[in-house]
């Protein structure tokens, strides 16, 4: 089973000067995109933005909500225990699974002598259903 490790970091507030970027939106697209590129570069993947509430002091006693802007990142954790032998095993491979053979119940033991073989009920189909209505 997969697990990950989350890093949140401040999203940038201004943007990064450049030769060729001018407007305002072009700067803070470019701070964006070096600090994404530095964190992929060390294995996290972008998850998401998301402004969150926080609650700061003003004054001796009072308090007020600010929204907080942040980007969310993670990586696969690589553990010890993460060996093929401790993954489960594909359900879409290529080679069947070995199946034992089922065990016969009392009911379904193959009888030796003349008794009459003891097995499942056949009920035979009622006239009047549809044929899609009937059982397979």
């Amino acid at each position: 089973m997969q697990r990950f490790e989350y890093k949140v970091i401040p999203a940038p507030k201004r943007g990064e000067k450049a030769r060729g970027v001018r407007t305002t939106e072009e700067r803070f697209a470019l701070a964006l995109t070096h600090l994404m590129n530095d964190l992929g570069a060390e294995g996290w993947d972008y998850i998401r933005a998301d402004a969150l509430p926080c609650d700061e002091r003003v004054g001796l006693t009072g308090t007020k909500t600010t929204f907080q802007n942040v980007l969310v990142f993670r990586r696969v954790i690589a553990d010890a225990d993460d060996t093929p032998a401790s993954r489960p095993a594909l359900l879409l491979s290529s080679d069947p699974p070995a199946v034992a053979a089922p065990r016969l119940g009392p009911a379904e033991m193959h009888v030796t002598g003349s008794a009459p073989a003891v097995g499942p009920a056949v009920v035979p189909p009622v006239a009047g259903l549809a044929a899609e209505r009937a059982p397979v």
